[in-house]
């Protein structure tokens, strides 16, 4: 521990390059799992090692970047995660054969994967990869490619129980910027506070990005600085991603690293033993690799900036505009919650570019007392109009408020921050988030689904455009101000588990939440009593029935939708007026038990008949009237 740390804070030590580059372009095929490869192809990542070492590299990272729980769970493999990380250690260790030379054991973040974990099992996860390479015999562990500073602060306190020495990378956006706002100054600071005993970035934007954020880490703090930036953006040719920074221009920016402070240098993305063994020719020949990095100004008080504190602080650090002020709607839905029960209705969007029937739906909901019109996104991955669009319309024409379902679905992270400020731009003030159904759902043949985001993160997005960044911090001016919503499905036989979920919503920014339909009343209670304690709105579904077999099929064949044995009783064999007549019934007897505590209800006609919303929104208004609310 002692001699690593004495080098990279006295010398400048050579890290490797790209791992999974490297495996594909040896014929790994991409949608393999690279650390798999540790257990069935050893002598392929054996061989991998061996070429940085020859091109000159004294730091070798472990082939076990993704090799946590959550990602090896995804694909059969949580078994193995010690195994695949123990013996990634030793093929490494194995390489090195006493060379003069460290074995970083490499360690990434849990990826999608852990927005199903609690917060206990995500640490965890951490603490058992890196006991795993700490028993295969690393020197030390690097920590990378993390863009939340939170989990890569969990990672750091799990990896630090194995008391070696711990790297500590983060993968900054554009100006040197945390997808959350973090600037590369406050997130060095919170590291060192830590205990990280490196601190530093890798991937990004390309090496000249990187270069800059280097420069305002090592000004930060005068801990040891890392820097592993990628060999730039790639370019799509013939089938293929092909990096273009040639080893000669990766060497020249190694070099500049190191003058701005770097200490530890390696290659990300898009690197080869060709750039280390150009960039280890370089600083050999040009600075010596004895000679310490430039000189660093002391540390001084460490402490954490708060976030506002932060973004202020990069702001004043990088051109441009500051963000603002958050923006909050003038007003929503939601300022009548406690006065009056707040009532939501959904309407499908057509099929086709004939609107009058919403339109005319929304006007008589409106009418009949109904204060927002629910509009889905391509539900059941059907395509329809853009219910951003004609949530605008419907606003402009009908002068009621519309909650936009956005999906996960169809926009990758670009084009879904386009879309909402757009959005907004047009006017729409409320969004519910959901992930969505997935496009093999649907009937349009060759439709993938994008999920570049899911109902967690794409929350955390909408707040952040709230509060005038976008999804790496940069300024987009005063904010989006959505009133921001959750979807919440109580029939499980685990609520709590979905509670726990709904808590992670509200902490991203979910400012209300909307549910699938309840037809039993004490589990509407039950779900009252549980959620209670996060303070936000919570509006019950209510999904009128129509026929028996319209209830046998809910049931039966629609996810998070259970109908109780005695209401589907209730509804046996009944069809056409007879069977809507009894549906509403039921629906009403929900709405007048449920009203005490309801602030308010989500009603989902069936088939688009607003009629029957209609008929709902009055007996609801009535029903407050009698009881005095």
């Amino acid at each position: 521990m002692k001699k690593f740390l004495d080098r990279v804070a006295q010398g400048v030590l050579i890290g490797d390059g790209a791992i999974g580059t490297m495996l594909y372009a040896k014929g790994v095929a991409p949608e393999a799992n690279f650390e798999h490869l540790n257990l069935v192809r050893p002598e392929l990542v054996l061989e991998l090692h061996r070429e940085y070492l020859a091109a000159g590299a004294q730091v070798i990272e472990t082939n076990t970047f993704g090799a946590n729980c959550a990602k090896l769970s995804a694909i059969g493999l949580g078994g193995k995660v010690a195994e695949i990380n123990r013996r990634g250690a030793q093929l490494a260790r194995s390489a090195a054969n006493g060379q003069d030379v460290f074995v970083a054991g490499s360690i990434g973040p849990l990826g999608r994967g852990k927005s199903e974990l609690s917060p206990e099992q995500i640490a965890d996860s951490f603490r058992v990869q890196s006991a795993a390479l700490a028993e295969g015999g690393v020197d030390l562990v690097i920590l990378e490619t993390f863009s939340e500073l939170d989990e890569l602060l969990v990672a750091l306190a799990a990896a630090k129980e194995t008391g070696l020495p711990v790297v500590a990378n983060l993968a900054f956006g554009e100006g040197g910027r945390l997808p959350g706002g973090t600037s590369a100054e406050g997130a060095a600071r919170a590291l060192a506070a830590a205990g990280a005993d490196v601190v530093g970035a890798n991937c990004g934007a390309g090496p000249l990005e990187l270069l800059a954020t280097v420069k305002r880490i090592a000004a930060a703090c005068s801990l040891p600085v890392a820097a592993y930036p990628n060999s730039g953006f790639p370019e799509y040719i013939e089938g293929r991603y092909i990096y273009r920074t040639t080893p000669g221009y990766f060497a020249d920016r190694a070099e500049e690293l190191v003058t701005v402070g770097a200490s530890l240098v390696g290659g990300c993305c898009g690197t080869t033993p060709e750039h280390i063994r150009a960039m280890a020719v370089r600083l050999q020949g040009s600075l010596n690799l004895t000679l310490a990095p430039r000189e660093r100004v002391p540390e001084g008080r460490v402490r954490v900036v708060p976030r506002s504190e932060d973004v202020a602080t990069a702001d004043a650090l990088t051109p441009g505009p500051s963000p603002g002020g958050r923006g909050e709607p003038s007003a929503t839905f939601l300022d009548r919650w406690g006065t009056e029960p707040v009532i939501t209705v959904e309407l499908d969007p057509p099929k086709g570019l004939d609107c009058a029937k919403v339109l005319a739906g929304s006007r008589a909901l409106k009418e009949a007392g109904a204060h927002a019109i629910n509009l889905a996104e391509n539900p059941l991955a059907r395509v329809r109009m853009g219910n951003l669009a004609l949530a605008s319309l419907i606003r402009r024409e009908v002068g009621i408020e519309v909650i936009a379902h956005v999906t996960c679905r169809d926009r990758n992270l670009i084009g879904m921050q386009s879309e909402l400020m757009g959005a907004s731009l047009l006017g729409v003030t409320s969004i519910l988030a959901v992930t969505g159904d997935p496009a093999s759902l649907g009937d349009e043949a060759g439709a993938s689904s994008v999920f570049d985001l899911n109902s967690f993160t794409l929350i955390k997005l909408l707040n952040d455009l709230n509060s005038g960044v976008n999804a790496l911090g940069n300024p987009i001016g005063s904010g989006t101000g959505f009133a921001i919503g959750a979807a919440f499905n109580p029939n499980t036989q685990s609520m709590e588990v979905q509670v726990r979920r709904l808590a992670k919503k509200v902490a991203n920014g979910a400012r209300f939440a909307q549910t699938q339909p309840i037809y039993d009343i004490a589990r509407f209670h039950d779900m009252m009593e549980q959620t209670s304690h996060l303070g936000i709105p919570v509006l019950p579904g209510v999904l009128p029935l129509v026929s028996g077999r319209n209830a046998e099929f809910l049931h039966n064949e629609v996810p998070g939708i259970v109908i109780p044995d005695d209401i589907r009783k209730r509804m046996a064999g009944k069809s056409g007026d007879e069977g809507v007549a009894e549906g509403l019934a039921i629906a009403k007897e929900f709405i007048e038990a449920a009203s005490a505590r309801a602030g308010g209800f989500y009603i989902m006609p069936p088939f688009g008949k607003y009629e029957i919303a209609v008929e709902l929104v009055k007996f609801i208004k009535s029903n407050a009237e009698h009881r005095g609310h």
